[in-house]
């Protein structure tokens, strides 16, 4: 009787979808906005080298949300299995322990980065001239990276707790404090690098505090003291959970690295030089994921959908629910394809002015770099329906395959041939390998549910 009830197996799919990943697109948007917003600010304000420092910086943001969606998504799932299960006093641990422990992870990033910044910047792939644009802007960014962890990871865990638009209120003042401070600082001020970074900070700092309060007064279960020491095993098992959002994010920081390096080292011997490619890319980069953002966030809606119908055996509604994501995320997506077909030019245009050859470069990068947008929705999608339905390994490789064993190989080998174009061919061929790959597993995965359904009706 309490399965009937459950309106995660007998709601209508599509009105779940909704429900669920509203609040993550929200969340996600959010986080990739703090980077938009900045990014145009200072390409008005600062220009080319600005634009450039920003990209030289985003590895750090990633690697700040690798470690968020670890402790945060992981957190929650345990959070709510438990929960599931009706052990509240154990649920707990994994709520306590994940607030923690983002917490903590935070501290020990900002003081890694303060401590290596400038062997850090270089190594991320920074040319001399973007250096110093980049140390003002990464010294003062690295102070909130606490902030930005707690609020993206705690946000999961008070969607957790049952209250999707608490996580909403925290991102969205966050990035609206942020956007305002922008104008002010850089714009009116003209504190420059240091400016878009203070900015950023403050609503990070907003958000995090709004995140710590609610916590203090958590629903579900009281939280005490004992809840927040760190116990290995509860880590581990959060850790476990979260692992395939989190290598997801350093798959994208290590590929963000290497792309780095590469556009300097190869702009370099080309007629864009070693600052304009790497200018241009970071701002094709983050406008694209705005759109992967929204895929996330709709993956992640899937997530509870098509765990609780796999584990109740109706897999019927787990399909229809991938099915579902995948559609609407094609249809996104192909909406953002045209955009960056038809309106290259004009979108880079937004972040500042620049030569003929920044234009030049910017448009090519954006039309034959994401020209497999509108199937690049399909590997993240399928990687978080493997982990929804307890096939977490699968998950992991998943999301790998684009990053890392596609895109990284082709961007060592294609430039050596290519020079600078074999760049920009890497990012097609890379998402293509990786849609067919994804395809291929659900595929198979959907005939092994066809089986056990029919099995299920051959034992009634």
């Amino acid at each position: 009787m309490e399965e009937k009830s459950n309106p995660l197996g007998t709601e209508s799919v599509s009105k779940l979808m909704f429900k669920f990943a509203v609040p993550s697109i929200i969340g996600m948007l959010v986080s990739a906005l703090y980077n938009i917003v900045d990014q145009l600010f200072i390409g008005q304000a600062v220009g080319t080298y600005g634009n450039a420092a920003t990209n030289i910086a985003f590895p750090f943001s990633t690697a700040c949300m690798a470690v968020a969606l670890l402790l945060g998504i992981g957190g929650a799932s345990c959070f709510n299995l438990t929960m599931g299960r009706g052990d509240t006093k154990r649920a707990g641990f994994f709520a306590g322990n994940s607030i923690s422990m983002l917490i903590i992870s935070g501290v020990i990033i900002a003081a890694v980065t303060l401590v290596f910044l400038t062997p850090l910047l270089k190594l991320f792939g920074s040319p001399d001239n973007v250096l110093p644009y980049a140390q003002d802007y990464v010294r003062i960014t690295a102070i909130g990276f606490p902030f930005l962890i707690l609020t993206t990871g705690g946000g999961h865990i008070i969607r957790a707790d049952g209250s999707p638009q608490i996580t909403m209120a925290c991102n969205l003042t966050g990035a609206v404090i942020n956007t305002v401070l922008d104008a002010l600082f850089v714009m009116v001020f003209r504190w420059g690098m240091s400016g878009a970074a203070a900015a950023t900070v403050i609503g990070q700092l907003v958000s995090a505090v709004m995140v710590i309060v609610y916590v203090r007064k958590f629903k579900t279960v009281k939280l005490d003291k004992s809840h927040f020491k760190p116990d290995f095993k509860v880590i581990s098992r959060i850790s476990s959970i979260g692992m395939a959002s989190c290598f997801n994010q350093l798959a994208i920081a290590i590929v963000q690295i290497v792309l780095n390096n590469s556009l300097s080292h190869y702009g370099r011997l080309s007629e864009y030089g070693d600052s304009e490619p790497i200018a241009c890319a970071g701002i094709v980069m983050k406008v694209n994921m705005i759109v992967f953002s929204i895929v996330i966030g709709l993956s992640q809606g899937t997530q509870p959908i098509e765990s609780f119908n796999y584990g109740a055996k109706k897999y019927d509604r787990v399909k229809k629910a991938y099915r579902l994501a995948v559609i609407t995320g094609a249809g996104i997506s192909l909406i953002a394809f045209v955009m960056f077909q038809i309106f290259p030019r004009q979108i880079l245009s937004l972040f500042g002015k620049g030569s003929e050859t920044y234009f030049t470069f910017g448009v090519r990068f954006f039309r034959i770099f994401l020209f497999f947008t509108w199937i690049n929705c399909i590997q993240p999608i399928t990687s978080t329906f493997f982990t929804s339905i307890g096939k977490p390994i699968k998950g992991v490789f998943l999301s790998l395959t684009r990053q890392i064993l596609f895109f990284i190989p082709f961007l060592l080998i294609l430039p050596i041939f290519f020079g600078i174009d074999g760049i920009i061919y890497t990012g097609p061929a890379a998402d293509l390998l990786s849609a067919i790959v994804a395809v291929c597993m659900a595929m198979y995965e959907f005939k092994i549910m066809n089986r056990l359904e029919k099995e299920e009706i051959i034992n009634a």
